[in-house]
């Protein structure tokens, strides 16, 4: 079963998020700022790590750098609500350092699914 780490300050979405994943076969773990997610990464070896941007004490993109210098072949994507255009400018800043995908919130059930299985199958 393929592991994925949830990265989300918001415990509803965290949540959320996770409940959608196991119901499409997915063993999740979930962390609710950057510096719990990097302790979980460390811990648990997930398959692909999903952060968000907008998070207190450990934002996403400082987030992202620190799982890719650790971790230089970790799959991440990342996601954000920071309104239309902030976020997309966030999510491209994530892109940049290394997400092999990006998902604005909110988003629909089936999208994540398949948006996690494309990044799992990406080299």
């Amino acid at each position: 079963m393929r592991k994925i780490l949830i990265i989300d300050d918001n415990t509803a979405v965290r949540s959320t998020m996770a409940r959608i994943l196991e119901l499409a076969g997915y063993e999740t773990i979930t962390a609710g700022d950057g510096n719990e997610g990097i302790i979980r990464m460390r811990q648990e070896n997930p398959d692909l790590i999903i952060t968000d941007i907008i998070m207190p004490e450990k934002e996403g993109i400082e987030t992202i750098r620190q799982i890719l210098n650790e971790r230089p072949s970790a799959k991440i994507m990342a996601v954000s609500g920071g309104g239309r255009h902030a976020n997309m400018d966030f999510l491209d800043a994530a892109r940049k350092l290394g997400a092999i995908d990006v998902l604005e919130k909110p988003f629909e059930p089936d999208d994540l699914v398949n948006r996690v299985s494309r990044c799992l199958m990406t080299v």
